[in-house]
């Protein structure tokens, strides 16, 4: 769910030029503390083309992405550094298995940072309803199950999700310095440790999708982002 924000710091300017002045100007600089008038203050410029959502024009029916966050540094050693903390992580639960081919079978669809709230829930077969449930809340990126926990080095630029009865969501995007191939398998394991029956698919984009018991989904999908990052978005339900 969306907040509706209204920029107010060219009405705390003009304040700040009449009466009372030096009390509206005070009372201009506690409001840009809030994060949400910050945020409304500061977004970045839109030079990365995953920043395009930015007009939120489809907010009302959309789930785009809405993050403002600093870029990750992308680099040949953040991306070795990255890649051996995933090793490291798995490597304490066990063998590390090679990832398996891509099966011949087309996988999830491409989930970007304009894709909407039916993409993302039809990734995982949950009913369109579920939209209505969904909230915005970094939190619920803190409480991921181990079938949908992102890796080390990542830095998380949306998260939701939804916990009513038959709509248990969680909606990741991160981006991270680490090769495709490697978030594929560090996806693909987690998944496989956690009880469900991972595949690998090379289209219609790289992805890992998964299947437990019941109604659990796991739709995992890549894209190349800006700085040379790997940008991903996690879709996950639970019931």
């Amino acid at each position: 769910m969306r907040r509706t924000v209204i920029p107010l710091g060219p009405l705390a300017l003009l304040a700040a030029c009449g009466p009372g002045g030096d009390e509206a100007a005070q009372s201009a600089g506690l409001i840009a503390t809030d994060p949400v008038i910050a945020r409304a203050l500061h977004d970045p410029l839109m030079t990365d083309p995953d920043l395009a959502s930015r007009n939120e024009a489809a907010a009302a029916i959309g789930f785009a992405d809405s993050a403002a966050l600093p870029v990750l540094g992308g680099s040949s050693a953040a991306a070795d550094a990255a890649r051996e903390a995933m090793r490291i992580e798995l490597l304490e639960s066990g063998t590390l298995p090679d990832l398996p081919p891509a099966s011949d079978a087309p996988g999830p669809a491409v989930l970007g940072p304009m894709s909407g709230a039916e993409e993302l829930l039809a990734a995982v077969g949950a009913p369109g309803t579920c939209a209505e449930g969904l909230k915005e809340d970094f939190a619920l990126a803190a409480t991921l199950p181990p079938a949908a926990a992102i890796p080390p080095r990542a830095m998380v630029v949306q998260a939701g999700g939804s916990d009513v009865a038959g709509c248990g969501l969680r909606i990741i995007r991160y981006l991270t310095p680490a090769a495709p191939e490697e978030v594929l398998q560090y996806h693909h394991v987690r998944a496989g440790r956690a009880g469900l029956a991972p595949t690998r698919h090379a289209a219609p984009g790289d992805s890992i999708a998964g299947t437990g018991k019941g109604a659990e989904r796991l739709a995992v999908s890549l894209r190349k982002a800006a700085g040379g990052l790997t940008g991903v978005t996690l879709v996950y339900r639970s019931n």
